[in-house]
């Protein structure tokens, strides 16, 4: 399983839209392979500078940083599918 995570703060109106579009293209690929977490910076901020975010919105995938500025719909789902290609490989 792919585990996402977005990270983001209180008040970023980009970042609410961009959540949201984003996580329909994990729900596309289904519950039962990617697993999404939204992770506020303000209240994770140790966790987000161990990760190397350094601008909201970003994204971590499996635990390390993949997105350090919004990527877009498309970009996301290759990369998803790109690790989900490779899982099933292995």
């Amino acid at each position: 399983m792919i585990k996402i995570e977005v990270f983001s703060s209180p008040g970023c109106g980009k970042c609410g839209q961009a959540r949201t579009m984003l996580k329909a293209v994990a729900e596309e690929l289904g519950a039962d392979k990617v697993q999404w977490r939204d992770v506020n910076i303000l209240e994770e901020m140790n966790y987000a500078v161990d990760l190397g975010v350094m601008v909201s919105p970003s994204i971590a995938i499996d635990g390390k940083l993949v997105f350090a500025s919004l990527p877009s719909a498309g970009k996301l789902r290759a990369e998803l599918e790109k690790r989900l290609q490779q899982g099933h490989a292995a």
